[in-house]
């Protein structure tokens, strides 16, 4: 009895977090929309800046991995922020065929800026939580930081 307690406490949490995810995903994705057009950048592009943010390069395989594409797409989304200076290519010492991808400054300051929006988003959406909501985004927190996310 105590088992199927604790399963329907967590169905409940899970309920309100995937709320909460789906609303805070669209207030964030609505704000990045209006940002990124002013840029020209795609969602697909901003994420692979996001992901070049933290990295000191990725090759073209990483990056199509990563994004789930083929090499080709990944080389085509290069491309684009290539030609608008968020990233550059540069060849590996070892071996001049491996290519790597690295994020400009230029990159770095847009993902900045982008990250912030994204914060303030968030302390308004919290900030609007009551109490229980609070404790149900604070339990999920600790528990997804307990865990190793790709």
């Amino acid at each position: 009895m105590k088992q199927t307690t604790l399963g329907s406490a967590v169905k409940a949490d899970a309920d309100r977090l995937a709320d909460f995810v789906i609303f805070t995903q669209r207030s964030c994705i609505l704000n990045l929309s209006s940002e990124l057009n002013k840029g020209n950048i795609s969602f697909p592009q901003f994420f692979l800046l996001a992901y070049l943010s933290s990295e000191d390069y990725l090759t073209m395989s990483d990056i199509a991995k990563k994004m789930g594409h083929s090499t080709a797409a990944a080389t085509g989304l290069v491309d684009r922020l290539e030609k608008l200076s968020y990233v550059e290519r540069l060849h590996a010492a070892e071996d001049r065929r491996k290519i790597m991808v690295r994020i400009t400054a230029k990159g770095v300051e847009l993902v900045s800026k982008m990250r912030k929006e994204i914060a303030t988003d968030l302390v308004n959406i919290l900030t609007d939580m009551d109490e229980d909501q609070a404790e149900t985004v604070e339990h999920t927190k600790r528990a997804i930081l307990g865990r190793v996310i790709a």
